[in-house]
């Protein structure tokens, strides 16, 4: 009932009114002034109160219905405006309205229209740029296996194959020495045995890499325990997680988290001698924090080891911040190291 009152067709009305309002408060003081001035018979207080009534009742009923009827035509001029809106905010841009008259309305109705036309013609160039988009991404894709495989490829150089080339030569000097010297021949097996694990580990960090970036529609819980399932079976390496139940993470972020966590998995593979590591992913309010701990030997962030990491921390930190969040990295020689990722839901 109250939002009735305030439509337009009953704004027109209480208009009318209050000019009645204003018209007979108006009369009523100049008729008791002359009959107080000049006491005219003709006029007399009865007389002007049975006028102001009489005004009153015909003049409330003149308002009513002319108020009613003269807003009518208002009232479906705006109707005719409030459905091309709901139009346009349903995403139908081809609407239009078109009103002949020369007023205001009209010429919202008008500014309507362009500005239809106007989004239009950005849906279109939204869709133009999401083609471009596409073929965009195509190409850095491209260009970033390209890199990837470099970067593969580097490491094999400087890691495993030196440590085969190192595994080669030392068995076969290993061989020489057998009859003449077996004490320093089984002390060569051993290092020999201690560089095949390296190289072993160095591969199993390598494709760890290869694993497919994309969780394949599976949701971020899953796909890191089944990742974590892989590596326990191929290291010697007790995982620790603690993975809250998240929902309304979007495909992007997933994805980023995932490839965080894998290359901090491979950091810790190849570099941190590490028997724990502990993966936490935990919702506080309205915050999403990642923690990636390993009791490693840690590594000065300063030092030389902190070069042969920087790629992989540098990779994560930008992930990071591709989704709107911080990371931070705590490490210290023989304490381990510490990753921690804080993302705004």
């Amino acid at each position: 009932m109250l939002k009735q009152l305030n439509t337009i067709r009953y704004t027109y009305i209480k208009s009318h009114l209050y000019g009645l309002f204003l018209t007979s408060v108006t009369l009523l003081a100049i008729l008791l002034s002359i009959q107080v001035l000049f006491e005219p018979r003709w006029l007399s207080k009865v007389s002007i109160f049975v006028f102001i009534i009489l005004y009153i009742v015909l003049a409330f009923i003149f308002s009513v219905y002319v108020g009613f009827k003269s807003s009518g035509d208002m009232k479906a001029r705006m109707d005719y405006l409030s459905v091309l809106i709901a139009q346009l905010a349903r995403g139908n841009y081809s609407s239009r309205v078109y009103d002949n008259a020369d007023d205001e309305i009209a010429r919202i109705g008008s500014e309507l229209n362009e500005l239809g036309e106007k989004m239009q013609g950005q849906v279109k160039s939204l869709q133009r740029m999401a083609d471009e988009k596409a073929e965009y991404a195509k190409t850095a894709h491209k260009a970033a296996t390209i890199e990837e495989r470099q970067r593969l490829a580097r490491d094999l150089h400087d890691a495993v194959s030196q440590q085969l080339f190192a595994l080669t030569m030392m068995s076969q000097a290993s061989l020489r020495l057998f009859d003449r010297n077996p004490e320093q021949a089984r002390e060569q097996l051993r290092e020999i045995s201690e560089t095949a694990l390296k190289a072993q580990t160095e591969m199993r960090a390598l494709l760890l890499h290869l694993r497919p970036v994309h969780l394949s529609g599976e949701p971020l819980e899953i796909g890191i325990r089944k990742l974590i399932d892989e590596l326990k079976q191929k290291c010697q390496i007790d995982f620790h997680i603690h993975i809250d139940e998240i929902e309304g993470l979007s495909e992007t972020t997933e994805e980023h988290l995932f490839r965080i966590i894998q290359e901090s998995l491979s950091n810790t593979l190849r570099h941190a001698n590490a028997s724990e590591v502990t993966v936490e992913i935990v919702k506080r309010n309205n915050d999403l924090f990642v923690h990636i701990a390993d009791n490693g030997t840690g590594f000065d962030l300063e030092s030389d080891q902190k070069k042969k990491t920087s790629y992989g921390l540098k990779t994560m930190k930008e992930r990071s911040e591709e989704i709107g969040g911080s990371f931070a990295v705590r490490s210290n020689q023989g304490e381990g190291t510490h990753i921690d990722i804080r993302i705004p839901l």
